[in-house]
C-alpha cells in the first residue's frame, strides 16, 4: 500500500520553525565535520550537539535590532550554548552557506513527498487504464469526432506525460540537491573544501562543484520550470474531463458524492469543481516559472534579489504540486465513467467516423483517392448538415459484406494491446 500524504506535511517543512530547523542541522553538519578532522575538541562538539537549540520567538526579537535573520538565529543558538563553546559555530562560514544548503534539504524533502504522489497517480491511472483497455470511445482531433479509441488508451497517454513529468524533476534534483560550505565569495577562504565535502556527506547532498556566495540559480529554475511542467500535464487531464463532462458529450464525470449540491440556484447541476480548480491552480504553478527565470541574473557574485522571490515561489509551488496531485488521483478514484454514452457518440450521424476505412475501400475496389475523398465526403457532410445517417449514405457505393469491414470497430484496435505492451 503506498503510504498517502496530507499538504499539512509539506507545509511544514516551510514554516520558519522548520526552516531554522534545517539551518541547525547545516551548523551541526559543519561542526561533525570540523570533528572528523581534528578542528574541534570532543567535548565541545558534544557539549553543542547537546545544547544547541532555538526558539523562533527569540529570533524575531534579535532580528528587530540586528535585522539580519541567520545572525538572529545564530545569536539565540549561541545563548543555548553559552560562550565557551560558541566559537565553534559558522566557523569560516558566511550565512549563504547555510541557507543555500539548508535550501536543498527543504527542497528535497518536499520533492520526496511530490514523487510519491506520482508514484500514487501513476498507480491510480494505470489501474484504471487496464480496466478499460477495452472501452470503446470516439477519439477526437480539433475537439472534433476523428476515429475509434478506448478509453483506456486515453489513459495511457496521461500516463506517459506524467511519468515524464516524474523524470523531469529528478533530473532537476540531481542538480540542485547540492549544498555550498565555502565561505564569503566561495574561494575557501577561511575554511578547508573538505569541510564541504565531509558536510555534504553528512546531509545527503553532493558538494556544489563552484559556489560564488550562493549556488547558482539556474539549477532552482530546471526545479521550479519541471514544476511548472508538471501542472500542465495535471490541467491536460483536468481539462480533459471537464470536456467529457459537458452534457454534449457525457462520457465521463466527476464523483458526486451524497448532500452535495452544484448550484444555489439549479439543483440539476453536477459541475467538475475540482477539475476547473486545477486548471486554475496550473496558472499559478506556469507564472512562478517566470520568477524563476528571472532570478538566475544576479549582481556580481550575488545579491539577494532572488531571496524574497523564492520565499514565495518555492513553498507555493511545492504545496501547490502536492495539493494539485493528491486533488486529481481523488477525482481519477472517484471518476463516474459512462461506456453507453461513448458508444452513442460513436454512432452519431450514422457511424460518420468510419470515413477513412470507406475511402481507403474505394480505393482498393479501384478509385482514385480524390475521387474516393470526394464521394465519402458529400455523403458525411450529408449526414452531418441534415442529422442523416452516413452508413446509410454509402450503401449506394459498397456492397454488404464490404460495409461490414469498413464499419466494424475491432479493426480500429487491433494494436490497442501492443500498445498496453509498452506500458507493462
Amino acid at each position: 500500500m503506498i503510504k498517502r500524504y496530507s499538504r499539512e506535511e509539506i507545509s511544514k517543512i516551510w514554516e520558519l520553525d522548520s526552516k531554522f530547523s534545517y539551518y541547525l542541522k547545516v551548523e551541526l553538519a559543519v561542526i561533525e565535520a570540523y570533528y572528523r578532522l581534528g578542528e574541534v575538541p570532543k567535548a565541545a562538539y558534544e557539549h553543542i550537539l547537546k545544547t544547541a537549540n532555538f526558539t523562533v520567538d527569540r529570533i524575531d526579537e534579535i532580528e528587530k535590532t540586528v535585522n539580519h535573520d541567520v545572525i538572529a538565529f545564530l545569536t539565540c543558538v549561541n545563548e543555548y550554548v553559552g560562550e565557551k563553546y560558541s566559537g565553534y559555530i559558522h566557523k569560516g562560514l558566511t550565512s549563504s552557506d547555510v541557507i543555500d544548503t539548508a535550501f536543498a534539504l527543504q527542497i528535497k524533502d518536499s520533492a520526496d513527498i511530490i514523487l510519491k504522489d506520482l508514484d500514487i497517480i501513476l498507480n491510480t491511472i494505470k489501474t484504471l487504464a487496464m480496466k478499460h483497455k477495452d472501452t470503446i470511445c470516439i477519439g477526437r482531433s480539433h475537439g472534433i469526432g476523428a476515429e475509434v479509441i478506448t478509453f483506456g488508451f486515453k489513459l495511457l497517454n496521461w500516463y506517459d506525460m506524467f511519468e515524464r513529468a516524474k523524470k523531469r524533476i529528478e533530473y532537476a534534483l540531481s542538480d540542485i540537491l547540492r549544498g555550498q560550505i565555502s565561505g564569503p565569495v566561495g574561494t575557501y577562504s577561511n575554511i578547508e573544501p573538505e569541510v564541504e565535502k565531509i558536510t555534504c556527506e553528512i546531509l545527503g547532498l553532493k558538494p556544489a562543484k563552484i559556489s560564488t556566495q550562493i549556488i547558482a540559480r539556474d539549477a532552482h529554475c530546471a526545479f521550479i520550470s519541471a514544476l511548472s511542467i508538471l501542472g500542465s500535464v495535471i490541467e491536460n487531464s483536468a481539462v480533459e474531463i471537464r470536456h467529457l463532462q459537458r452534457w454534449e458529450v457525457a462520457e465521463v464525470e466527476e464523483g458526486f458524492k451524497k448532500g452535495q449540491k452544484g448550484s444555489s440556484a439549479m439543483p440539476h447541476k453536477k459541475n467538475p469543481i475540482a477539475s476547473e480548480n486545477l486548471s486554475g491552480l496550473a496558472r499559478v504553478l506556469r507564472a512562478n516559472s517566470v520568477a524563476s527565470m528571472e532570478n538566475i541574473t544576479l549582481w556580481h557574485e550575488r545579491d539577494i534579489s532572488h531571496s524574497s522571490v523564492e520565499r514565495i515561489i518555492f513553498p507555493d509551488s511545492t504545496i501547490l504540486a502536492d495539493y494539485m496531485l493528491t486533488r486529481l488521483n481523488n477525482v481519477l478514484e472517484n471518476l463516474v465513467i459512462k461506456p453507453d454514452n461513448m458508444l452513442k457518440n460513436i454512432g452519431k450521424y450514422g457511424d460518420i467516423i468510419f470515413s477513412q476505412s470507406c475511402l481507403l475501400k474505394l480505393v482498393e475496389k479501384g478509385m482514385t483517392r480524390e475521387a474516393s475523398y470526394e464521394i465519402v465526403q458529400k455523403e458525411a457532410l450529408d449526414a452531418f448538415n441534415n442529422n442523416g445517417n452516413f452508413k446509410q449514405n454509402m450503401k449506394k457505393h459498397l456492397a454488404d459484406d464490404e460495409m461490414a469491414e469498413c464499419f466494424n470497430y475491432q479493426k480500429y484496435l487491433k494494436n490497442i494491446d501492443k500498445i498496453f505492451e509498452r506500458f507493462v
